[in-house]
């Protein structure tokens, strides 16, 4: 299967707050977003997690 689900944890709190999908074959680094923290009330960087 060549999309694989992606666990988004907050980089300030280190919170997992989201989930998303991505393909394997042509995102082959770690997904990083800009999304918004309830815990932190304001939008941080969200980074992959294992």
């Amino acid at each position: 299967m060549p999309r694989d689900l992606a666990i988004l944890a907050c980089t300030e709190c280190k919170r997992k707050n989201y989930t998303t999908t991505r393909n394997k074959k042509t995102m082959t680094e770690r997904v990083e977003l800009k999304k918004y923290c309830p815990h932190d009330r304001r939008h941080t960087v969200h980074r992959e997690v294992k």
